[in-house]
């Protein structure tokens, strides 16, 4: 696997699908006493800031520079969790796959900034908004994954 395999999906910390598995609408909108935001709301967060980063969306990044930086709602069915884990791991991807073209990993995406740079920066950012989802599994007593037998 590649460097950006291992930033992205798999490495230095659980596998990103095993940290987002194994949870209900019930555990993942719950947001324990003193805590800034639900698991939902995490995710919610992080997969939006990678899209931007991943597709240069100008429109979304300008909407979350406005404040919208956490969804406004909490999602109604199960489902909707299962598509948000799946749209941050396709988007995982997708910033692995971008990685893997040299000549837009030098492009400069703002002055002095490159692709590669910012893809940096969003691999950072994606541990930060995962390391709080694992804080807030173990609040809840939802960690580790069901299905995992070792801790990370």
């Amino acid at each position: 696997m590649s460097i950006w395999g291992h930033l992205f999906l798999s490495g230095e910390f659980r596998a990103r699908e095993d940290l987002l598995s194994g949870l209900t609408l019930k555990q993942v909108t719950l947001r324990p006493t003193g805590a800034s935001h639900s698991i939902y709301e995490e995710l919610w967060h992080a997969a939006t800031i990678q899209r931007c980063v991943v597709e240069q969306d100008k429109k979304l990044e300008a909407v979350l520079r406005g404040g919208t930086r956490y969804p406004n709602a909490v999602p109604e069915h199960e489902q909707q969790w299962h598509d948000l884990v799946q749209e941050f791991l396709e988007g995982a991807r997708a910033a692995i796959a971008l990685a893997q073209e040299p000549g837009r990993l030098a492009v400069e995406v703002e002055p002095g900034l490159t692709m590669a740079e910012e893809l940096n920066c969003l691999a950072v950012h994606n541990a930060y908004h995962l390391g709080k989802v694992v804080a807030l599994r173990q609040r809840i007593g939802a960690w580790p994954p069901k299905e995992a037998t070792e801790e990370s």
